[in-house]
């Protein structure tokens, strides 16, 4: 694993999140009414789990672990190596699941799960990236 190219994709995740806390508006039915920021925080809800996983496989790889045949897969697996803790595995596993609907049913999305998601789960990516930091160290 290049630390370079990891510290790259960590600087991106954080402007995801960032930008996430930029849109987040006051309240579900303001996100359900706000096309701009329901764009904004779906593209960048979408694009901070693809870095996890980006990242995650990288992990996997120097661990020697196999290759996970999911998103959430990868999240599990970095979970049973102890390089993420068990609860923040999970959580990153269902973001994954996340991920997918936003990209391929965007049209199905719950915006009130949005609305939890950027108000009470943001920390997840954070706790992610420092979890990752700590094993590049």
């Amino acid at each position: 694993m290049d630390p370079e190219i990891v510290k790259a994709k960590l600087e991106s995740l954080i402007r995801c999140v960032s930008r996430i806390e930029g849109r987040k508006p006051a309240s579900s039915d303001s996100l359900a009414g706000d096309l701009d920021a329901q764009d904004i925080i779906a593209l960048n809800l979408e694009r901070a789990v693809q870095l996890c996983v980006d990242i995650g496989s990288h992990l996997l790889l120097d661990y020697d672990l196999p290759s996970p045949d999911s998103m959430a897969g990868v999240f599990k697996a970095l979970g049973k190596a102890s390089v993420l803790d068990p609860g923040l595995a999970d959580r990153m596993a269902r973001a994954a699941g996340f991920r997918n609907i936003a990209v391929h049913q965007y049209e199905a999305i719950d915006w009130n799960i949005v609305f939890s998601i950027v108000s009470y789960r943001l920390d997840d990516f954070r706790a992610f990236a420092a979890a990752v930091m700590e094993k590049l160290r």
